[in-house]
């Protein structure tokens, strides 16, 4: 019997004994014609051998770990769209509960059956959207008054994430930056008001900076405005980027006053996709109450069958998510929730602890508020050796890990750190394999006789161009984050 057929691709073909392995994947044109399933799935799966597995990405914020029954119900969900609510209204209903949750977790004043908030697609989306409400109702305030409304402009420190930036950029809104230093590592309330003006549309404080895995003091920053509005005349509130602290400051640090709970926070956003514990792409936002919404950020549709009205700066978006996020809450409860950000705290600890006794490494900080935290080489010794963390960042990528290094942000920026985020799915055994890895990289560098190519661009104060380091979840890594 010929086999030719068998070698083109059908239902009996062999997958390695198929014409289709014997080609390059398509890179510039769509192949001419179909393969079998069982092939392509081969080819795709088999580009990203050569990747860092998920939870030994020791970068990113990005939940890499949900339970069995998570990953199928999200999985059975991958072909709904939330936006359709006329087709699938349980899961706005859904929606609606999440974000009750969320709100009052956060301790909403609102007394509404559904509190006012927004999904989003990361917080990203959902800081957008903190930023858009209040640059809107900025605007609407001053239009009432007669005065300009041309020059608008937020306040934040140079630890922001970089979609504060995006914001920036695309609506043409100052963005003035409060200098961190090491003896101010959060944003400083005193700095801050002298930043401030009647076009000053919010402040941004940061609960888990990404940079550094700080959080600002919002509540003496609360208290500031107070006192700034109360002589200015002025309203500045203050939006929280919580992106990461907004799933781990009511469970491990319930008495923090960081929230609702204080008079200028107007709105709040996080991560469900971080320490919410659910797989990409999920971000919320919550508002004080439905006043702080400006009613142009709701749009409206009928061509989906009926009126639907939506808040965001995407249409079609994943509904797979919602369900993650609404079976990690039924599931986990308050108190699995704080037993996981507890472990995941502990673990970061330790690791905190291990790798300050290496004589290479300090802390940047000694205290912890997230399960995160940077390190950087002792200036004798980064002086004395031939090797960087840019270095010690590749040498651990040969052992699976992505642990990245980055310089600080402005005023720092001739700092190089490394930074471990910890996330659920990382265990203490891994820990220890992990500070095992970096010990003999350490050792092993310690070795060599001839300074590499990223000491002398050091040395020199060359910009380093990272080579495989380039994911958008550490490339931006900033200063104090969630």
């Amino acid at each position: 019997m010929e086999d030719s057929k068998f070698r083109k691709g059908d239902a009996e073909t062999v997958v390695f004994g198929s014409d289709t392995m014997l080609k390059s994947s398509p890179i510039e044109k769509i192949p001419d014609g179909p393969t079998t399933p069982e092939i392509a799935y081969q080819m795709v799966k088999d580009e990203t051998f050569a990747q860092t597995q998920p939870r030994l990405n020791l970068a990113t914020f990005v939940t890499t770990y949900m339970d069995e029954y998570a990953t199928r119900l999200m999985n059975e969900a991958i072909n709904i769209n939330y936006i359709d609510e006329t087709e699938y209204p349980r899961i706005a209903v859904m929606n609606g509960k999440c974000i009750n949750i969320i709100a009052n977790l956060w301790n909403s004043p609102e007394k509404s059956v559904y509190k006012t908030g927004a999904l989003g697609i990361g917080s990203s989306e959902a800081c957008m959207l903190g930023g858009v409400s209040a640059w809107l109702r900025w605007r609407k305030k001053r239009q009432a008054q007669g005065k300009p409304f041309d020059k608008p402009n937020f306040v934040i420190s140079a630890g922001f994430q970089v979609v504060w930036e995006k914001f920036a950029q695309l609506w043409q809104i100052e963005m003035r930056q409060v200098p961190l230093t090491l003896e101010k590592i959060t944003l400083d309330p005193e700095d801050t008001l002298k930043l401030c003006d009647e076009n000053t549309i919010c402040v941004v404080a940061i609960e888990g900076v990404t940079w550094t895995g700080l959080n600002d003091d919002v509540e003496a920053i609360d208290k500031a405005l107070d006192a700034y509005n109360a002589k200015t005349g002025y309203d500045i509130p203050i939006h929280v980027d919580a992106a990461s602290g907004g799933f781990i400051l009511p469970f491990l640090y319930p008495e923090v006053k960081w929230d609702f709970r204080l008079k200028w926070v107007y709105s709040i956003n996080t991560s469900g996709h971080k320490y919410g514990l659910v797989y990409p792409g999920l971000g919320w936002i919550v508002w004080r109450d439905k006043s702080y919404l400006p009613e142009e950020m709701s749009f409206s549709v009928n061509y989906l069958g009926a009126e639907i009205t939506q808040v965001g700066l995407n249409f079609s978006r994943p509904a797979a998510q919602i369900l993650g996020q609404y079976y990690q809450f039924i599931r986990l409860g308050f108190q699995g929730y704080k037993d996981i950000q507890y472990n995941s705290m502990e673990i970061a600890k330790y690791l905190h602890s291990e790798i300050g006794k290496i004589d290479a490494f300090i802390n940047y900080s000694k205290d912890m508020v997230n399960p995160l935290f940077i390190w950087y080489l002792k200036p004798e010794v980064a002086k004395s050796v031939n090797w960087t963390l840019y270095d010690l960042q590749d040498k651990l990528s040969q052992h699976g890990w992505m642990v990245p290094a980055y310089t600080l942000p402005a005023n720092l920026e001739n700092d190089v750190v490394m930074r471990i985020v910890v996330r659920q799915g990382f265990s203490r055994d891994m820990a220890d394999m992990l500070l095992g890895d970096i010990k003999s990289a350490v050792a092993e560098l310690n070795q060599l006789a001839y300074p590499t190519t990223t000491k002398l661009a050091v040395d020199k104060n060359l910009k380093i161009a990272p080579r495989i380091f380039n994911h958008g979840s550490y490339a931006n890594a900033s200063k104090k984050q969630n």
